[in-house]
């Protein structure tokens, strides 16, 4: 027996599509079903790494965590991890299979590929009551629209009913609901149940009028209207921008445990890679978080953290090239703190052979860090456990990056005195463990060390448990979904399919 399916699907990209996925599993595993999230295809820089070491968008294990079950490469089975403009680097089934160009994946590699995104959507179907599906970008992308297997390629394949998510506070939704649906062939328009209004401020009365024009002009209702919050955008897909959304950006500053605030700066590597790393260090009261693109922008930070990038040399160029490289030099040699994460780690070190990812061959690094780096093409996915500063840790690796440490003293162990990863000089710290700092004890045992560095009166507050303020926040979009949306109806949608008899609207997709 096949269970239900949903797909969510949005008038733009960030119209809220990751998070209203996430909001419908956590409300329905509330109800007691069995339900898994899934999206065909995802262009990300945020990547997690399953238990079985398969690469998957952040997106979809956030999802997994709203569903209560282990995320799996079936979840997000294309992964695009973006290299620059043109090209991208091909992730099937949790496994790096190649580079292309935008025209060479558009071009006929995408639609080869249905195959194997139908297979694991229906063996997800298989096992759960229930999948609810993430679209990408808009499933009007005309250009796109015959080689798509996201949207409504998938949607057709598969008989989903699809629910359009639209942000209202940019501006414009009705004309993107109303174009959203005018755009689409006739077949596709029949599966286009109705609409989500996200992010409304204000009087709910005062929209209504509106959502019953777009009835009448459409012949399609609207499921709910969710009001904007704060702090909501956890996990999403970066695309090729930087990203400065969720906890980093959106949440206020808890009030310090002791006298004094920690100020992080995160560097703003060009194609930064889970920028998530530091959600952890923001959800900490009295951390104050931000992204820096200037030298002058470090002189008051008590700690700054390079981060990961799917682009090491570029990023390191782009140091040099702003003067950061610079003050970072002089910062280690203050003895003032230095995180270097993933390609961060890397791009401190003496110097990178990289004949994979940028081909440039041996390239000078920071050399702040004694370690040397050889690109494998051979990619690293692992999910390791180990000590830090007396603390279990734990995270999960994504590089093709291979680091020689020669010197310095060891920052990941295995407890029993053998080094497992990074290594530490002075107050410079440097890791592939992406996640790490969600391990609460080693991420209170590190900020007591950065606030003793900066001579700040910091103290970590005891209980912040990063897991539990995960699942509140999760908690509070299934609240949304349950509060703001007719659930009835959603639950008819993903048990019997689209109402039958939706009116066409002219003019339809092209021929």
């Amino acid at each position: 027996m096949t269970g239900g399916g949903l797909l969510v699907a949005g008038t733009t990209s960030d119209a809220g599509k990751s998070v209203v996925t996430a909001g419908i599993c956590r409300w329905l595993v509330r109800q007691g079903v069995k339900v898994a999230p899934f999206k065909a295809q995802n262009m990300s820089l945020n990547s997690f790494v399953t238990r079985e070491g398969a690469e998957i968008g952040r997106a979809q294990a956030m999802q997994a965590q709203a569903c209560r079950v282990e995320p799996t490469a079936l979840m997000n089975p294309v992964l695009l991890k973006p290299g620059g403009e043109q090209s991208s680097q091909v992730v099937l089934l949790g496994r790096p299979v190649g580079e292309l160009s935008a025209r060479g994946y558009h071009g006929g590699r995408q639609q080869q590929l249905l195959g194997t995104v139908l297979e694991c959507l229906a063996e997800l179907r298989g096992t759960y009551d229930a999948v609810i599906c993430e679209g990408a970008g808009s499933p009007a992308e005309i250009n796109l629209r015959r080689t798509d297997i996201v949207n409504m390629g998938i949607a057709r394949n598969a008989g989903l009913p699809v629910l359009v998510v639209g942000d209202i506070d940019r501006g414009g939704v009705f004309a993107s609901f109303f174009g959203t649906v005018a755009l689409l062939s006739r077949q596709d328009q029949e599966l286009i149940a109705g609409f989500l209004v996200n992010k409304f401020r204000g009087d709910v009365s005062l929209l209504e009028p509106g959502l019953d024009m777009l009835h009448d002009l459409t012949g399609r209702r609207t499921y709910g209207v969710l009001p904007f919050r704060h702090g909501l955008g956890i996990d999403e897909e970066d695309g090729l921008r930087i990203s400065l959304r969720g906890a980093v950006r959106e949440s206020e500053v808890s009030s310090p445990f002791g006298e004094d605030v920690l100020r992080v700066a995160v560097c703003a590597v060009p194609l930064m890679s889970n920028f998530t790393d530091v959600d952890a260090l923001a959800a900490e009261p009295g951390v104050v978080v931000r992204f820096v693109d200037r030298p002058e922008e470090l002189a008051d930070a008590d700690l700054v953290v390079v981060p990961g990038t799917r682009g090491t040399v570029r990023a390191l160029e782009w140091l040099r090239e702003r003067g950061l490289a610079r003050a970072l030099v002089r910062r280690a040699a203050e003895g003032r703190p230095i995180l270097g994460i993933c390609g961060g780690f890397q791009l401190l070190g003496e110097h990178i052979e990289d004949d994979v990812e940028s081909r440039r061959g041996q390239v000078e690094g920071l050399g702040v860090l004694p370690v040397r780096v050889r690109f494998a093409r051979e990619k690293t996915l692992t999910r390791p456990v180990g000590e830090a500063l007396g603390e279990p840790v734990e995270g999960y690796e994504i590089h093709h990056g291979v680091a020689e440490v020669t010197g310095g003293d060891a920052f990941i162990s295995d407890g029993n005195g053998h080094s497992l990863d990074g290594c530490r000089v002075g107050r410079t710290w440097g890791t592939h463990w992406h996640g790490s700092l969600e391990s609460d004890g080693f991420r209170r045992a590190f900020l007591r060390e950065v606030a003793a560095a900066a001579g700040r009166r910091f103290v970590p507050a005891p209980d912040t448990s990063f897991a539990a303020l995960r699942e509140e926040q999760l908690d509070r979009l299934g609240d949304l979904i349950e509060q703001h949306a007719d659930t009835d109806a959603l639950w008819r949608l993903i048990e019997s399919g689209a109402p039958q008899g939706l009116p066409f609207i002219p003019p339809g997709a092209p021929a």
